[in-house]
């Protein structure tokens, strides 16, 4: 049996009518339109307040960096390294996390006065995590204070070691840490259990962004020249919390909401070019699903292809000609990355289709192979979590290890929302020889002759904890709706919910009873559609991407209940028509219940 015959139907979770009272109330409040007041009260927001701050995207309402665990000690070891003009090295990841934190940091630190120089491991020479031998190196050119950037929170031994070379370190992260910390002199890391700082859910990048707020705070800058200098380090944050997939509300969304509008108009050299070669045109302004799929793995693709110091050169570079080189690099590096990951794709869904048990006969999967990149398992893991509805890990023999420890496999992992990754990988450690990570991503190196205990033991922590349900594609539906209620003002309202990612999805929305209103236009592939669809005599276009396989529903005349998000669209209003349009999710028969 094919393996894509053997996926579920997805699962709609239609919500209830909210209150008329509470709609009212909301409306008359924020002065919205009914269905934008659904979805604040689906989405908890029910309170004009509450609602009002969700909806602020003021700097004032981001939170007091001070509140996090071990800010004040940071603070002032890193203010005396500037103050003494010591040498300070900034260690990082190769990620668009990793590189964006160490760009904001390298240039508050400049700004101050001081001076740091910065190490990015490769990812194929050196791996994942914090190294003795650069400390070795850092100690021997006199550096005396460290700053981990997006890593470090499980490096005990490493940071063990740097203190007794006599070299101060200071550790910021947001991976979860540990029983034990490492010895450093500050631990910046809103998941220790003891700090109370409240969002636990902020990026590296976004965890860095705090430090140098803070430190700007205490600096001789005026108020102006501090916000101002705010909201340019939010531009590199906010690609980062989007790329790291972590929750956008509450202060992320803050963090985010003001980034991306300060996209708009960028002084950068390096950024232009950045977004000159992913097809933004100037005054343009991205959205966070555009970040996602055109900047982010732009950027993310030196770290995973070649060397992730050439983003740092590109961020930080005065040389325009220099920056469009650089930009241009990545945007090949990229295409190279997109063809290498195809291909491991269609191998392991080639696998699937010869062998349906590899796939939906367990709740969680583990796919292996020889020479596969490992720049791209993750990407490759997120592909097949969106395929299969479950927890995927993708390992390859592809790794930097010593020959005399014998053949090893490591890779990335990525999740469904009911299933916390970490902790299934910290029900066996002894299977590892190192891992790390959180709820929805992790990666892991492991012994070769191990894989086979890994897979059962992985299928069965994940049987455990989930139900059939759990494994089916699931629509959370925001609020029911009629075409008529589409006006542009409820779009743009719709709109102003944003920015759209994980935590705060775009909207989807259901509509009854929608006929087909004409034959549907091939877009690409024969998979892809442009479908037009009437309800009570207005007749709305919506794209329907990868509904190949459904087209016998798609045939004119026939009744649908039909789920749908409402997306930007820039090439329509280029050609002067309306810049949104309607992108179907799911469909099935008018009035026909789930089975």
């Amino acid at each position: 049996m094919a393996a894509s015959a053997r996926a579920a139907a997805a699962r709609w979770t239609l919500p209830n009518s909210p209150d008329s009272s509470l709609l009212g109330s909301l409306r008359q409040s924020l002065g919205i339109d009914r269905a934008v007041a659904a979805v604040l009260i689906q989405r908890g927001y029910s309170d004009p307040d509450k609602a009002r701050e969700f909806l602020s995207s003021q700097l004032t309402a981001l939170e007091d960096p001070f509140q996090m665990r071990d800010m004040e000690a940071a603070l002032t070891r890193l203010m005396r390294a500037i103050q003494a003009h010591e040498p300070i090295l900034l260690y990082g990841d190769y990620d668009v996390d990793g590189t964006s934190s160490i760009v904001v940091l390298k240039k508050a630190i400049e700004i101050l006065g001081g001076a740091a120089d910065f190490f990015i491991p490769h990812r194929l020479k050196d791996g994942y995590g914090m190294r003795t031998d650069v400390i070795e190196r850092a100690a021997e050119s006199g550096v005396r204070l460290i700053v981990s950037v997006d890593t470090g929170i499980r490096a005990n031994d490493v940071v063990r070691h740097a203190k007794e070379r006599g070299i101060d370190v200071i550790v910021t992260d947001h991976h979860l840490p540990d029983a034990e910390l490492p010895p450093a002199v500050a631990v910046l890391n809103p998941n220790r259990p003891d700090c109370g700082y409240p969002n636990k859910n902020l990026c590296g990048a976004g965890v860095t962004f705090k430090l140098v707020q803070a430190m700007l705070s205490r600096s001789a800058l005026t108020p102006e020249r501090q916000a101002a200098l705010l909201d340019s380090f939010l531009k590199p944050v906010a690609i980062a919390t989007v790329a790291d997939i972590v929750p956008l509300v509450g202060e992320n969304r803050i963090i985010v909401r003001r980034g991306l509008s300060g996209l708009r108009q960028v002084r950068n050299p390096g950024l232009r070019a950045l977004l000159a070669v992913a097809g933004f045109e100037e005054g343009e302004t991205p959205s966070a699903h555009q970040v996602a799929f055109r900047l982010a793995p732009r950027i993310n693709a030196a770290g995973r292809m070649a060397s992730a110091g050439d983003v740092i050169e590109l961020f930080l570079t005065a040389d325009e000609d220099r920056a469009r080189n650089l930009a241009e690099q990545l945007d090949a590096l990229n295409h190279e990355r997109q063809l290498v990951e195809t291909e491991i794709v269609e191998t392991i869904l080639q696998q699937c289709e010869e062998n349906s048990a590899l796939a939906y006969d367990k709740s969680a999967l583990v796919f292996s192979g020889p020479g596969w990149h490992p720049g791209v398992l993750g990407i490759v893991a997120s592909r097949l979590v969106e395929r299969f509805s479950r927890p995927v890990f993708v390992l390859s023999d592809a790794l930097n290890v010593e020959e005399s420890e014998g053949p090893h496999l490591g890779g990335s992992g990525r999740s469904i929302p009911a299933f916390h990754l970490l902790e299934a990988l910290e029900s066996m450690p002894q299977l590892f020889r190192k891992f790390g990570g959180h709820r929805q991503a992790a990666g892991l190196t492991l012994h070769a002759k191990n894989l086979d205990e890994f897979q059962s033991r992985f299928h069965a922590f994940a049987a455990s904890k989930l139900t059939p349900d759990d494994l089916r594609p699931t629509y959370s539906v925001d609020a029911c709706i009629a075409f008529k209620e589409l006006s542009e003002q409820c779009i743009q309202q719709i709109f102003s919910l944003g920015p759209f990612g994980f935590g705060n999805a775009t909207p989807t929305f259901c509509a009854a009873s929608v006929e087909i209103a004409g034959p549907p236009k091939v877009l690409k592939e024969d998979k892809h559609f442009r479908v037009a669809l009437r309800q009570d005599g207005r007749t709305l276009f919506a794209k329907a991407w990868n509904f190949g396989n459904r087209q016998e529903l798609l045939q004119p005349g026939t009744k649908l209940d039909v789920l749908f998000q409402i997306e930007d669209d820039p090439f329509s209003r280029k050609r002067g028509y309306a810049g949104w349009c309607l992108s179907l999710k799911d469909i099935r028969l008018a009035g026909v219940a789930e089975a």
